[in-house]
């Protein structure tokens, strides 16, 4: 059986590059949007859904994740594929909200229409994307699943 490793697999120098700069611009935008949170906190409101418990709790808890995320993104090199699985979650564990912005029409944002707030809807999975391929997360899960193929074909012939 082969070792599952957190590192994803080697790539072009370039490729390290872009991903790096991916990985302090979607730094950058976690920490605003957390900073956002507290400096801001009725627009970060217009996100929370009507059934979600203690809204201002919800607010300020996610803005203290989003700056945890953007620390870890930054500082924690040798976890950042586990990093970026746990941003790329916490980016689909958010989507409810997106959705309830949509779904309540509630202005916050910038976001004053429907066809603006179903636009936001589009660039969620974009943010999961960013975070599963500027992390590494993505090439290493794909690595580990070429390796288990060739770990059950080592097994099968003996």
């Amino acid at each position: 059986m082969g070792e599952v490793s957190s590192s994803p697999a080697p790539t072009s120098r370039s490729g390290d590059i872009a991903r790096l700069i991916g990985r302090l611009v979607l730094a950058g935008f976690l920490a605003f949007a957390g900073v956002g949170h507290f400096n801001n906190p009725d627009e970060f409101m217009a996100q929370v859904p009507p059934w979600m418990p203690a809204p201002e709790a919800v607010v300020a808890i996610s803005g203290v994740v989003e700056i945890g995320m953007a620390i870890a993104l930054v500082a924690l090199g040798r976890w950042r594929v586990q990093v970026g699985w746990f941003v790329a979650a916490f980016f689909v564990l958010v989507f409810p909200g997106n959705i309830s912005q949509f779904v309540t029409q509630t202005d916050a944002f910038g976001l004053d229409s429907d066809l603006a707030r179903f636009i936001r809807l589009l660039f969620q999975p974009v943010l999961v994307v960013w975070a599963l391929w500027c992390t590494g997360a993505w090439r290493a899960w794909r690595a580990r699943g070429t390796r288990d193929v060739g770990d059950s074909a080592e097994t099968a012939t003996g």
